[in-house]
């Protein structure tokens, strides 16, 4: 347990999980600034080139718990972060997981002026979390479990995809005027009703085959208060360390559609199969597998097997539930007797008493 650690100029990389991790808070006040951390996460997932862990004494499983302490003692947020942990000016790529994950209700951290190139950003449950003038390569922003008046801001970013949020059901404090590299991520985001301020375009980065992600003079994006920050400074400066340094490959820019609403019916709920690395992380699950419940209505079967929302289905009266169609053929078949689901980390059998 430590604070006011400062971490600049590393070269981090090769390595079998995260390049630099903070654990259980760890009471703050650590500054991480020009490093280059990449080529990480090579033998676990559902991992960071940075990652973290709160794990606070406000925060609990579920999420509901930690919102119903904090409403009730707010001041226990920082009671074991006496100052925030600042991430800025770093050159982050996870090719396993995300750039910069924040895990197990993170709080107060300040991120700004950092190059994601390949995982995105990544904030579950936690408070006081500002994202601010990041710039995310082929990704973007991933919003899992977020607590109720969170303050969590997340603004003036240029993101290469939309939002991918995970069992969210309040938007912190603000997410806005961001910028979106494709119009259409743009149009996908503001269905979730954030970002309304937000703007879409080509940011005119100056050099991306090189790796150098600064803005030309002529970007549309300074009008939404973007600040250019140093790209010949992460990592090792020392000459003879920089002239062995290894640094990350440089993508080519891409675009993949992100679909928001891939789920089917459900006897009057939607469900989906459990198939991303943001589902694995949001449910706790340790692999792609089952069906995972979207939308849970208070009423008929939902009601009475009492599934939740982020439950994902294991198994129907015994039987191994991989995806969506093997989950039909069962229910098809034959009534639900009982239903083995993973939730809050573990697995729950539930019988039907109807």
């Amino acid at each position: 347990m430590s604070a006011f650690i400062t971490l600049r100029h590393n070269s981090i990389y090769n390595v079998p999980r995260a390049g630099i991790n903070i654990g259980e808070g760890a009471w703050g006040g650590h500054l991480l600034e020009f490093n280059d951390v990449f080529n990480t996460v090579l033998e676990t997932g559902d991992h960071g080139s940075f990652n973290s862990w709160g794990r606070d004494r406000f925060w609990g499983v579920p999420k509901d718990k930690t919102d119903e302490v904090v409403a009730k003692n707010p001041t226990i947020i920082l009671l074991d972060m006496i100052a925030p942990n600042i991430i800025r000016n770093n050159r982050f790529r996870c090719d396993h997981g995300w750039d910069i994950d924040l895990d197990d209700g993170s709080g107060y951290y300040e991120i700004y002026n950092n190059l994601c190139l390949n995982g995105g950003i990544k904030l579950r449950e936690g408070y006081y979390r500002t994202v601010q003038n990041n710039i995310c390569i082929n990704n973007g922003f991933h919003p899992h479990v977020w607590q109720k008046n969170s303050g969590d801001i997340v603004r003036g970013n240029i993101f290469g995809e939309a939002h991918q949020p995970i069992a969210v059901d309040y938007w912190g404090k603000e997410v806005d005027f961001n910028w979106f590299i494709n119009p259409n991520d743009l149009v996908k985001v503001q269905q979730l009703k954030v970002d309304l301020n937000s703007e879409a375009g080509d940011p005119l980065f100056v050099d991306p085959k090189t790796g150098d992600f600064s803005v030309s003079i002529e970007s549309p994006v300074f009008a939404m208060g973007w600040k250019n920050f140093p790209m010949d400074k992460f990592g090792v400066q020392k000459p003879a360390l920089k002239s062995i340094a290894e640094t990350p490959e440089i993508p080519e820019m891409l675009h993949a559609e992100i679909e928001l609403n891939n789920t089917v019916n459900f006897y009057g709920g939607r469900i989906k199969n459990l198939t991303s690395d943001g589902e694995v992380s949001a449910t706790g699950m340790h692999k792609k597998l089952g069906v995972l419940v979207i939308v849970a209505p208070a009423e008929g079967i939902f009601k009475t097997l009492k599934l939740l929302r982020n439950d994902v289905i294991l198994k129907v009266n015994g039987i191994p539930v991989n995806d969506i169609t093997e989950l039909s053929k069962i229910v098809a078949n034959q009534k639900i007797e009982t239903i083995l689901i993973w939730r809050n980390q573990s697995e729950k059998l539930i019988q039907n008493r109807k």
